[in-house]
């Protein structure tokens, strides 16, 4: 007797937790992240928002106002080298975890930062 409730509350769990999934199944993958979204993860934290370098983090480290004539002269190829390599001692390099495509689109950010 013990035996056969065992298989039955058994079979019952299996056919809710598939009834469940049938029901509700998994939600469709997210989109991918945009430039945006991985300057607002990542570089926001010292650029800000907007750019502008003006964060607690960002004035302690003097980091550049990416809108600025200086840093928007830099060529692709440059400013490409810098976020995806990092620059001194306290801008980490990104290029491994976000790989070549992100890496331009957020260079690609940055220059549309300037012309907010």
């Amino acid at each position: 007797m013990k035996r056969s409730m065992k298989l039955v509350t058994g079979a019952a769990v299996l056919t809710s937790a598939w009834l469940l999934f049938v029901a509700h199944p998994f939600p469709a993958s997210a989109a991918p992240p945009t430039a945006q979204d991985v300057y607002l993860d990542k570089c926001s934290v010292c650029h800000g928002q907007d750019g502008a370098g003006n964060t607690a983090k960002g004035r302690k480290l003097k980091v550049k106002n990416v809108r600025s004539p200086e840093v928007q002269k830099l060529t692709d190829a440059e400013m490409i080298d810098i976020v995806a390599k990092g620059k001194g001692k306290d801008m980490d390099g990104f290029g491994k975890e976000l790989g070549d495509d992100m890496v331009k689109q957020l260079v690609t950010y940055y220059r549309s930062l300037a012309k907010s």
